[in-house]
C-alpha cells in the first residue's frame, strides 16, 4: 500500500505544474515570524540598531533575513492582529524590504498548536464535506485578495503545528479520513490559487517537535495526503524530547523517506532569564542546553549551532519565532508586557539589536564547525 502511494506521489510531483511561475529557491531559507511586529509597533515599540531607530524588516533583510512567516487567524474577534488587512501590512513591508512570505493559516479564530486544533466558530456545526468546502472557499479566497494586491507569498502553510485532528479541539486519536478531506481541501486551495496567480505558492504542512514527524507523516501518506512541498518542524527543546543531533538526525530521515524539503521553522532560545515585566516568561531554565547559556551569545551561539546541523541533515533553513515579540505598554490575556522579551533578538533597555541576528549571515556548509 506504502509503495503504491509513494509511486503516485512520485508520479504528481513529476506531472507539469499549470501554474504561475514559482519564486526562486534561496540556499538556505533563513528569516523570522515578524507576526508580532505591527501591534509591537503600535504599543509604542521602537527597534535600534547602532542605537539608532531601525524598521525591523529592512533591519532584518540588511542582517541577511531572506524569509518573513505570519500567521493568519479566521475571526480572531479577541484581537485586531493577524486578520487579512494586519497580515496584508505585513506582507507588503516584507516585499517591499526584498524578502520572501511564508503565510500560516491557523484554520482557527486562536491559536492552533501542537495541543489544540480548535475550530472557526462560523464552521462548527457544519459535517466535513462542508467543513472541507469552506476551507477551501478561505483559503482560496484570502490568496486570491493577497495576489489582487501583488502580495502573493511564496510558500503557504496549510495549518499550523497540526499534531492533533485539524479543526478537532484538544488532542485526541486522528481520524485520518476526516484529516486527510481536510487537509487535501487546504491544499488544493493553494495549488488553484497559484494556478490563477502571479505566484505559485509552495506548500508546506508543519508538525511540532521532532519526535512526532514521521508517524505522523506515514500516517498522512496512507491517507493520501501527498501534495506538498516542504516539512515544517517546530523544534523547542523545553517541549521536545531530542536533542540537538537527535533533531538532525530526524531531519536527514524525513528528508530522504518523503522526499520534500525539511525546514526548522519555529525554534527559539533565550538570551536573559531576567525578567522585564510581570508577565511571565515561557522559555525558562528548562529551556537552557549545556553550552549555551542565557546570555547574548549563548543565544547567538546556538542558533549558529542549530542551522549548522540543519544544513548537515539536508535540510533547507531556519525560522525564528517572534524576534520582536518585546516587552511594551500593552499585555496580552497572560499579563502585561511579553511572555517571549527573553527570547526576543532586542534587549532590554533600548530594544537594541543582539548579536544573535548574525546566524543570519553565518557561513553554512556541509560538515562545517560553527564559530
Amino acid at each position: 500500500m506504502r509503495r503504491a502511494l509513494l509511486t503516485a506521489a512520485a508520479l504528481l510531483a513529476a506531472t507539469p505544474a499549470l501554474a504561475g511561475p514559482r519564486a526562486p529557491v534561496p540556499p538556505l531559507y533563513l528569516g523570522a515570524d515578524l507576526s508580532y511586529v505591527n501591534e509591537m509597533e503600535d504599543c509604542g515599540a521602537v527597534y535600534r540598531s547602532g542605537g539608532k531607530p531601525v524598521d525591523p524588516y529592512a533591519l532584518l533583510a540588511k542582517k541577511g533575513g531572506n524569509i518573513v512567516r505570519v500567521r493568519i487567524w479566521n475571526d480572531a474577534k479577541w484581537t485586531k492582529y493577524s486578520d487579512l488587512a494586519d497580515v496584508s501590512k505585513t506582507i507588503r513591508r516584507a516585499k517591499a524590504a526584498g524578502m520572501q512570505v511564508l503565510l500560516d493559516f491557523h484554520y482557527s479564530d486562536d491559536w492552533a498548536d501542537g495541543d489544540k486544533q480548535i475550530v472557526p466558530a462560523a464552521w462548527a456545526a457544519l459535517d466535513t464535506p462542508a467543513q472541507a468546502k469552506a476551507l477551501y472557499a478561505y483559503t482560496r479566497d484570502v490568496l486570491g485578495r493577497l495576489d489582487a494586491q501583488g502580495l502573493m507569498p511564496e510558500m503557504v502553510q496549510v495549518g499550523n503545528e497540526t499534531n492533533p485532528e485539524l479543526m478537532a479541539g484538544p488532542k485526541k486519536a486522528i481520524d485520518w479520513t476526516r484529516n486527510a478531506t481536510l487537509f487535501n481541501a487546504g491544499i488544493k486551495a493553494v495549488r488553484d490559487a497559484g494556478k490563477a496567480g502571479r505566484i505559485a505558492p509552495r506548500v508546506m504542512l508543519h508538525i511540532a517537535q521532532p519526535e512526532n514527524v514521521e508517524r505522523w507523516f506515514d500516517d498522512a501518506t496512507a491517507a493520501g495526503v501527498l501534495d506538498y512541498d516542504v516539512i515544517g518542524i517546530s523544534y523547542y527543546k523545553k517541549w521536545s524530547t531530542q536533542s540537538m543531533p537527535e533533531m538532525g538526525a530526524t531531519l536527514a530521515r524525513v528528508k530522504a523517506r518523503y522526499k520534500a524539503d525539511v525546514i526548522v521553522v519555529e525554534t527559539a532560545y533565550p538570551f536573559t532569564m531576567a525578567n522585564a515585566d510581570t508577565s511571565p516568561n515561557l522559555l525558562g531554565e528548562d529551556t537552557l542546553v549545556a553550552g549555551y547559556p542565557a546570555t547574548p551569545a549563548g543565544q547567538r551561539r546556538y542558533l549558529i549551532d542549530l542551522t549548522q546541523t540543519v544544513v548537515d541533515a539536508g535540510g533547507v533553513g531556519v525560522v525564528y519565532w517572534e524576534p520582536n515579540w518585546v516587552s511594551t505598554r500593552c499585555g496580552t490575556r497572560w499579563g502585561k508586557g511579553s511572555n517571549w522579551e527573553n527570547a526576543a533578538w532586542f534587549d532590554y533597555r533600548r530594544h537594541e539589536a543582539l548579536p544573535a541576528f548574525d546566524f543570519l549571515t553565518h557561513d553554512y556548509r556541509r560538515g562545517a564547525t560553527a564559530k
